[in-house]
């Protein structure tokens, strides 16, 4: 699911064309597959993806042909929790927390609706 999402990734700015790549991906345990890491790192995104311990078990047992061990940015993944906040916020919403959309670009745009709802309230929240 992260690899297509980065695929269509598109960050508007004042001048010039939208950005395809962010800086970094924040991510937890899940997302710490040697398809998404390669994917990340030939774009040029840091990973901040901590590595599962049955991944540094392997790892380890491989011995020299196991590679380096992931660089894992502690500081900057204990700024995940945000993003984890706002995807609590979002599964509030009934329709998202349990998928019940048949196709992917209806989920989509139940997202991005959602995503305009709160961005609207906070809008209208501030001082």
């Amino acid at each position: 699911m992260l690899l297509p999402l980065l695929d269509q990734l598109r960050v508007g700015r004042p001048v010039g064309r939208p950005r395809t790549r962010p800086d970094a991906v924040w991510g937890d345990k899940a997302y710490s597959s040697r398809a998404i890491r390669s994917r990340l790192r030939g774009r040029g995104i840091k990973a901040v993806i901590p590595e599962p311990r049955d991944q540094q078990g392997h790892r380890k047992r491989r011995g020299s042909r196991g590679g380096r061990p992931v660089g894992l940015d502690t500081d900057d993944y204990k700024n995940r929790n945000v993003i984890e906040r706002r995807f609590c916020h979002a599964k509030q919403w009934r329709g998202l927390a349990t998928r019940y959309d048949k196709h992917a670009i209806t989920y989509r745009a139940a997202v991005l609706i959602h995503a305009a709802i709160a961005w609207t309230r906070t809008l209208s929240d501030a001082p």
